[in-house]
């Protein structure tokens, strides 16, 4: 999704700005996936709620609350040979309008061999007027697994927000024992109701997101997952050990009730984290 005119908004004065980088490495041990590496500074924190089968989850928290212009946060895991990792944020992260500058943020993952990977935040909150470039690098091992959402509100219908100017960049490269297999580009930006509201866009709903999840097994997931989403709005393709699904819905609400099920589905029957119902 394009605009045509890209116009990066200029910094304004010497503002206060969010700074954040945390790092977290998982290892393989006897007793299932265990913590090697934890590195957290500035807004980005990083907590490990316990867990009960072997299987390691990351919960990310943005101190500062949201995101403005100028913010930056980068992250960084590495889900070692034979290790399951989760990472999920504690809340939707809202992005705030920007007065100067664009905020950013920063995923880099490497998963090892036999390993996987959930790349699973709650959804991003756009404001009016809000400016986010967002980055996504992802390195497999041949035959590692990894699973990413991301899911995007235009405002909060509920609350009668509208996104009706902004910018909003979203960059996936995906590879694969250093083969690129995946590269997508969302971008948002000038007069965002009029393009969103296009037929060929968004078609004037407010909730979209993506998943894609690479493994062996891809194939057995299109079926049933095409089931889960008879009568919704979206799609699910697959080729080679590549699948890829796209929503749309009128609001947070509606995208969530199709979501859900379409997770849990890919991991197996497991739950989204908890963290998502609190």
């Amino acid at each position: 999704m394009n605009a045509h005119v890209e116009r990066p908004l200029a910094d304004e004065g010497k503002a206060q700005r969010a700074r954040g980088t945390g790092r977290l490495a998982a290892k393989a041990s006897h007793a299932g996936t265990r913590l090697d590496v934890l590195y957290q500074e500035g807004c980005a924190k990083i907590r490990l709620p316990k867990t009960f089968d072997g299987t390691m989850e990351a919960v990310l928290i943005n101190t500062a609350g949201g995101l403005t212009g100028g913010d930056r946060i980068d992250w960084a895991f590495e889900g070692g040979a034979g290790t399951r990792l989760t990472a999920t944020t504690q809340a939707c992260e809202r992005v705030y309008k920007a007065n100067a500058s664009t905020a950013a943020v920063e995923t880099r993952i490497k998963v090892g061999a036999g390993a996987r990977v959930d790349w699973l935040p709650q959804e991003t909150i756009l404001f009016d007027r809000s400016a986010l470039d967002r980055r996504l690098e992802v390195d497999l091992d041949g035959d590692a697994a990894f699973l990413a959402v991301e899911a995007v509100l235009l405002g909060r219908k509920a609350m009668g927000e509208r996104v009706e100017t902004g910018l909003f960049r979203d960059r996936w490269r995906v590879r694969r024992a250093g083969k690129l297999i995946h590269a997508e580009e969302t971008h948002l930006h000038g007069d965002v109701a009029a393009l969103t509201g296009d037929r060929a866009v968004l078609a004037g709903q407010r909730a979209f997101a993506t998943v894609l999840y690479c493994g062996a097994d891809a194939e057995a997931y299109l079926a049933p997952l095409r089931r889960l989403l008879e009568g919704a709005e979206g799609g699910v393709s697959q080729w080679q050990d590549k699948l890829v699904a796209r929503l749309v819905a009128a609001d947070g609400f509606a995208l969530r009730k199709k979501l859900v099920p379409l997770i849990s589905r890919l991991r197996n029957g497991a739950s989204v984290p908890k963290v998502w119902t609190l």
